[in-house]
């Protein structure tokens, strides 16, 4: 089942429920995959990777958000930011724990013979390839920096 397919049944779900936060994120999420459909001037339907990439940038999103508003002592907005991430994540793979991608990432590290912070470039895209999307970029650009120091 394609991912505009669940969004549209979780959004009749949302809708039935009167969960207006859940709705609210679902047609954040039905806004960009049709925006990143229409990019080309084709509706093509998007490949999985480019669903994942699309469902990360709105958490990440939402993270920042969140993050500000709890730092203005604003949590009447960080609250729906904090709930929508819930909702959109249930859409992405599984994330990896810490450990699980400095193990992957130290794989990578030894195959192909990195040394130094000059190789973090070349590590970061083969880590980024192989974890798609079950981690963040900033978790493994944190762990690639660490490991190559």
């Amino acid at each position: 089942m394609s991912l505009s397919v669940q969004i549209m049944d979780e959004m009749k779900t949302a809708m039935r429920a009167k969960d207006t936060v859940a709705l609210e994120a679902l047609r954040a999420i039905k806004s960009e995959i049709l925006l990143a459909q229409t990019a080309t001037g084709s509706k093509e339907e998007i490949t999985a990777e480019e669903e994942i990439k699309l469902l990360q940038k709105l958490v990440k999103t939402r993270k920042d958000s969140a993050k500000i508003f709890t730092e203005q002592n604003r949590l009447d907005l960080a609250e729906p930011e904090l709930a929508q991430i819930a909702v959109i994540e249930k859409f992405l793979p599984a994330q990896l724990s810490e450990v699980e991608v400095e193990t992957v990432i130290a794989k990578i590290i030894a195959e192909t013979g990195a040394a130094g912070i000059a190789s973090m470039g070349k590590v970061m895209g083969l880590a980024a390839a192989q974890l798609g999307g079950t981690a963040e970029g900033k978790t493994i650009s944190t762990i690639v920096k660490k490991l190559l120091t």
